[in-house]
């Protein structure tokens, strides 16, 4: 394998102990990869009750790195306040246990689990977070809600 060095002191790419490989190290594929899985249904039951928290947690969830290929692990909890519907676990646990071998970013985790929260029971509210492990002396919490914020602009 061949590696080329950026030689340009002008260009403004950060650099690894002053060197950069000119190859893009992620690609659009990369950022898009395990969105287009076919995720099971998520089932749901009827809510005999208003105004009240379900906080459900996931402390082994796993997925793959779709760029190294490295196992990712963390703890996944989905906080929200049901309208009409609840999420039935057993179905929700299976849902989970899709990720252990996809090939996914921990931020798109994060966001596909509200998508898919949101559309299975369209809650008052929800916010899935993510806090995943360390790998290279780097971890990573990630947290997303519903109804999304606006963007400032």
């Amino acid at each position: 394998m061949q590696i080329h060095l950026i030689e340009d002191a002008q260009d403004c790419h950060p650099r690894y102990n002053g060197i950069m490989a000119l190859e893009l190290r992620y690609t659009d594929e990369h950022a898009k990869a395990g969105l287009d899985f076919a995720f099971p249904a998520i089932e749901t039951w009827q809510n005999q009750f208003p105004g009240y928290e379900i906080l459900i947690d996931d402390p082994e969830l796993t997925s793959v790195c779709p760029k190294t290929g490295l196992p990712d692990f963390g703890v996944l909890t989905i906080r929200y306040m049901p309208r009409d519907k609840c999420l039935e676990l057993k179905s929700l646990k299976e849902y989970l246990f899709s990720y252990r071998n996809l090939g996914i970013f921990q931020e798109n985790i994060v966001n596909q689990v509200l998508e898919d929260v949101v559309k299975a029971c369209d809650p008052v509210w929800t916010v899935v977070r993510g806090e995943f492990r360390p790998r290279g002396g780097i971890g990573t919490t990630v947290e997303a809600r519903w109804p999304r914020p606006t963007a400032l602009g």
